[in-house]
């Protein structure tokens, strides 16, 4: 596993760095006019961790590019695969991305061109640079150059859900023998600037007559001047965060051979919807998350098993509400004794990578046997059914199995079932 994450001081890179600010409910957020999560990745950093690509190229990387590639060249190394020894070259590169704030301004450059007065070079610049930036793969691509691919390499945009879905990808592929190794990654970036105009644009919606967002149209969305504090009676926002995040599937066979590091096992992955019309809603009832776990649970695995799961809330009390029906109807009283956290408030609500994301730390927790708290969870909200964790220590927790679960509001709920090494698959 590997990222390029918001950091205290500087970046996040390794499955330690994560580590050690997840299992001490740290917060990476700043405030800047809103809380956000800035990865602040500096040219040296990047130059230092990221693999060579062609100056050619190279001068028309975006953020998203960089904080793909950074966090694709740190996974390899963790997984001890040389890129350039073309040690992934057969293996399927999968990216999440829902964001499309790093496409805006090689877009923008383009449809700004004047041809009469644009020379040879610049417009080839301008091609280049709306070839590699501008449709939704645009970090697949270069992914897939410095892999030197010759495998499966495609994009997956479902919001929030995107890497989640994509680990699913990753797992039929594996099983069916399509691949015997797949490199997922969920990157997003989020203008400051725009969060920021959001906040302004909300607060004007805010002072408007309750009638105007009568016939259907959307709540308003929780503010984002406030820090983010999932499953806490005070959360009432949202703080966004950038960055990436890639995982290193393999067949066990595969792994075994190579004498690889394993950090646990993919064993199952589903999704649903809620079948609602209105684009930007959920069912408040969990019904549609519930099917999603059954799904991944199927007939080989029970939910008296597991006694941990990765949550995805936000901050935003819809979340908050359909996992706490979701997990009544999943668990009945047995609800009470589930350990269920989020770090969503760690490295801020980053997007396609929350997939990935939410796999490598339950997969940590597996290993060092203790569920991190909810970060900047300290007063419980009422109504909850589940223990999130609150404060600023770990729970110890001797656990095999655990759900992680993946939101697109409105959209996808995907569910992944992770297993410990030992725990078959």
């Amino acid at each position: 596993m590997g990222f390029c994450l918001p950091g205290e001081d500087r970046p996040v890179f390794s499955a330690q760095d994560v580590w050690d600010v997840a299992a001490h409910g740290r917060t990476c957020l700043m405030r800047d006019g809103v809380y956000h999560g800035p990865v602040h990745l500096s040219e040296a950093m990047f130059q230092a961790r990221a693999p060579r690509f062609p100056g050619v190229f190279a001068r028309h990387l975006t953020s998203a590019h960089r904080f793909g590639l950074v966090s694709l060249a740190e996974a390899c190394s963790d997984a001890g695969l040389d890129l350039d020894a073309g040690d992934v070259a057969g293996a399927a590169i999968l990216v999440g991305r829902g964001g499309v704030d790093a496409q805006v301004a090689s877009y923008q450059a383009v449809m700004r061109a004047d041809p009469v007065a644009t020379s040879p070079l610049q417009a080839m610049d301008l091609f280049i640079g709306t070839e590699l930036a501008v449709s939704p793969s645009d970090v697949a691509l270069v992914q897939g150059a410095v892999a030197r691919s010759t495998g499966p390499c495609y994009t997956v945009s479902c919001g929030c859900a995107s890497s989640a879905v994509q680990v699913g990808h990753a797992l039929r592929m594996i099983a069916g023998g399509v691949v015997d190794m797949a490199v997922v990654t969920g990157v997003d970036v989020f203008s400051v600037e725009l969060v920021r105009n959001a906040q302004r644009l909300l607060r004007v919606a805010q002072e408007a007559d309750t009638s105007v967002r009568s016939g259907g149209r959307p709540a308003l969305l929780p503010s984002f001047d406030r820090l983010m504090r999932p499953y806490d009676r005070r959360a009432d926002c949202v703080n966004y965060g950038e960055g990436s995040v890639t995982l290193v599937l393999e067949s066990r066979e595969r792994a075994d051979g190579r004498g690889a590091h394993v950090y646990g096992c993919v064993l199952s992955q589903a999704m649903a919807r809620d079948g609602l019309p209105n684009p930007l809603s959920s069912d408040e009832s969990g019904a549609g998350l519930v099917a999603a776990v059954r799904a991944c649970l199927g007939d080989r695995w029970r939910i008296e098993d597991i006694p941990y799961v990765h949550g995805a809330s936000d901050g935003d009390a819809v979340v908050t509400a359909f996992e706490v029906n979701a997990v009544r109807e999943l668990y009945g009283p047995a609800a009470e004794r589930l350990l269920m956290s989020s770090q969503e408030g760690c490295f801020g609500h980053n997007g396609a990578p929350a997939g990935c994301l939410g796999v490598a730390l339950t997969l940590l927790m597996m290993q060092h046997g203790a569920v991190c708290p909810t970060t900047n969870c300290e007063l419980p909200a009422e109504g909850l059914v589940f223990d999130p964790v609150p404060g600023v220590e770990v729970r110890p927790l001797d656990f095999r199995l655990a759900l992680n679960l993946t939101y697109q509001i409105g959209g996808v709920k995907s569910v992944v079932l992770l297993g410990s090494p030992d725990a078959g698959g």
